[in-house]
């Protein structure tokens, strides 16, 4: 009898020393992951998951919805070889990357193309025997609520799917890349107008593969039930928790993961664009349409310091970029200045000395805006400032 007691003895202080690890591998794993709910200006997201075993793993898939300078946001959903600990903390570790390269406002492909190069340095740094294990799928979209227009690339990641408002439903045609943890091969980025109301999902295999089917069918399974469930009445948490219900088995052989967006779009009448001519003259115009746009719009309080901005910006738009040039103001909780120029060269801040003639517009373009920042695009960079502004409209 005290051997048998003994051994259960034993056999609880186990069960009790597992639970608690567990308990704090999957409070670890929640906090490596952002907000299940975001609100933006670009879009409403929602998303749900559901570690492999019913919860007795701990997950490597994660999300996120990044909110980006002039209004847009960045959508992702990822998938980490493998489960436990070691997944989880490649996770957090991708996770941290891609907000911080998102903050460069990269491209899909080079940003993804960047990714890779950390996922093979990851591989490197692993164990010997552990390095093949070490890789991960992703999928990086960013949509801008201005052109309605979403461009995303696929690093080995299933396709994201696409619910229009009138309920048609269709998956997205990407050319995906290879996984994460091969490099040398690029990657193509995919570009689709959205209407607003639209519902993008982005989900991670384990959605779709599962029990005897195949992905293609599990791809139908899903693209069907969205259409069923994602109705513009209907909230994003909801339809979520209902698909994740009927997809997924109770107790997962792999990590189940769906990020829900739905998308919305900044009205005409909150935007104004012009071109600017390759001329020095041409400053004083872009101060005036400001100052008339700012006005139309009520936002008499932002007069002066929009027009200092919009004056460095064009200023160093005609000196040292290259035509064509344009002027872009966007009104929402805050009021975004972008002027864009068909020049690579990287603007710098610096700290001119009293004797310096110049090199002092960035810096005040610093003081007056809430924050700016440059992004690079095809043949073209766009300087970009915002100033935070109360809607009373």
């Amino acid at each position: 009898m005290t051997q048998i007691a003994s051994r259960c003895a034993l056999a609880i202080d186990n069960a009790r020393r597992y639970t608690r690890e567990h308990r704090a591998a999957v409070a670890l794993q929640k906090r490596l992951l952002p907000p299940a709910t975001t609100e933006t200006p670009a879009a409403q997201t929602a998303s749900v998951d559901r570690p492999a075993g019913g919860g007795a793993e701990i997950s490597g898939d994660w999300y996120d919805a990044i909110a980006l300078p002039s209004l847009r946001v960045a959508l992702v959903a990822g998938d980490v070889v493998g489960h436990g600990m070691a997944a989880s903390a490649t996770m957090g570790r991708l996770r941290a990357a891609i907000q911080t390269l998102a903050d460069l406002e990269l491209e899909p492909d080079e940003l993804l193309t960047r990714t890779a190069d950390l996922v093979q340095r990851l591989a490197a740094e692993a164990p010997p025997g552990d390095n093949d294990i070490v890789g991960a799928t992703c999928l990086y979209a960013v949509y801008d609520p201005v052109t309605r227009r979403c461009t995303m690339a696929s690093a080995g990641h299933p396709p994201p799917v696409l619910v229009r408002p009138d309920g048609t439903t269709e998956p997205v045609g990407i050319s995906p890349g290879p996984p994460l943890a091969l490099s040398g091969m690029p990657y193509e980025t995919t570009t689709v107008d959205l209407e607003p109301a639209s519902v993008l999902a982005l989900y991670t295999d384990g959605l779709v593969e599962h029990g005897e089917a195949g992905s293609d069918e599990g791809l139908r399974r899903l693209t069907d039930m969205l259409a069923a469930v994602c109705c513009p009445d209907r909230a994003l948490d909801e339809a979520g928790q209902a698909l994740l219900t009927d997809l997924v088995d109770a107790e997962p052989r792999d990590d189940a993961t769906l990020l829900l967006a739905r998308t919305r779009a900044v009205p005409a009448e909150d935007t104004a664009h012009w071109e600017i001519p390759a001329d020095p003259a041409a400053v004083s115009q872009a101060r005036e349409w400001a100052a008339l746009q700012l006005s139309r719009w009520g936002l008499h309080d932002l007069l002066f310091s929009t027009e200092l901005i919009v004056s460095e910006l064009v200023t160093n738009a005609i000196r040292y970029g290259r035509a064509p040039a344009e002027l872009r103001l966007i009104r929402h909780d805050v009021l975004v200045c972008e002027v864009t120029d068909s020049s690579s060269t990287q603007p710098r801040m610096r700290r001119a000395r009293s004797t310096d003639e110049g090199g002092r517009g960035l810096f005040l373009v610093a003081q007056l805006a809430g924050r700016w920042g440059c992004r690079h695009g095809q043949n073209r960079k766009t300087i970009w400032s915002e100033q935070s502004i109360e809607r009373s409209f």
